[in-house]
């Protein structure tokens, strides 16, 4: 049997962690990065490139958030297709052997035991970073508004989607729709629980670090074709930031209110 290879941890990166607003924005899918250990999982640039590979436009849009909000930003290194962070180890989407239409060569045949290693690499290192992170903040008084970046292609699986900005909550939809309340003061086709849901499995970093410590938070899907450059990243966090703020001021609103 051949020896696997040592463990690399991935790291999670963190931004602006000097903040003392009260947001901490989560990309779990900010990057198409495959580590080398990985070769490129049997996929062709193009496939690399796409949204199978990562949430194009989620990254720069979530960076333009965290500037113009004060927030802090944390985001996963590599693609999730060698680990989705936002999946739990025994979801079949935390190292999908098929994505949409894409077949994942290098996800067909994972043994347990490269199960665990990319468990140990990458999940572990970015939710040990994330929880880490959470309770440094509760510790200061600074406790938390969780809200997740991520970006959704406008055809899946041959059908055109309509939404355009999807606002999705776990157990707690409070802050979900005072955003979708906000957000009708833009030109965005907002929908909220689209175009997925806690049913679809999305809102596993919600429901491991916001729902059990009762923080606010929401999960923010953002159609791709919108956030295709990144002068339209900093549109879209231009119009997203009063959005957001508008939101926060609601739920203040409703927790002074009783």
């Amino acid at each position: 049997m051949q020896a696997m290879p040592p463990e690399t941890l991935f790291a999670p990166v963190i931004e602006n962690e000097v903040s003392v607003g009260r947001i901490v924005l989560v990309c779990e899918h900010a990057s198409n990065h495959i580590p080398a250990q990985w070769g490129n999982l049997g996929l062709n640039a193009d496939q690399r490139r796409a949204h199978i590979a990562w949430d194009p436009g989620a990254f720069g849009l979530a960076r333009g958030l965290a500037r113009r909000l004060g927030a802090v930003l944390i985001h996963a290194p590599v693609s999730r297709l060698v680990y989705d962070c936002n999946r739990a180890p025994d979801m079949p989407g935390a190292m999908p052997a098929r994505s949409e239409v894409h077949d994942i060569p290098g996800n067909a045949a994972i043994s347990p035991d490269e199960r665990l290693r990319r468990t140990r690499s990458v999940y572990l290192p970015f939710h040990d970073g994330l929880h880490g992170l959470i309770m440094r903040r509760i510790a200061l008084g600074l406790r938390p508004v969780v809200i997740t970046i991520h970006s959704f292609t406008p055809v899946y699986f041959g059908k055109t989607r309509r939404v355009e900005f999807g606002v999705i909550h776990d157990a707690d939809p409070t802050l979900a729709r005072a955003i979708l309340k906000a957000a009708q003061e833009t030109s965005l086709v907002t929908e909220l629980n689209q175009p997925y849901s806690a049913d679809d499995d999305v809102t596993h970093t919600l429901r491991v670090i916001a729902t059990p410590y009762c923080l606010p938070n929401a999960m923010l899907e953002v159609r791709n074709d919108l956030i295709a450059t990144q002068e339209a990243e900093e549109a879209m966090a231009e119009t997203l930031t009063p959005v957001l703020n508008m939101g926060l001021i609601e739920i203040q609103r409703q927790v002074k209110a009783g």
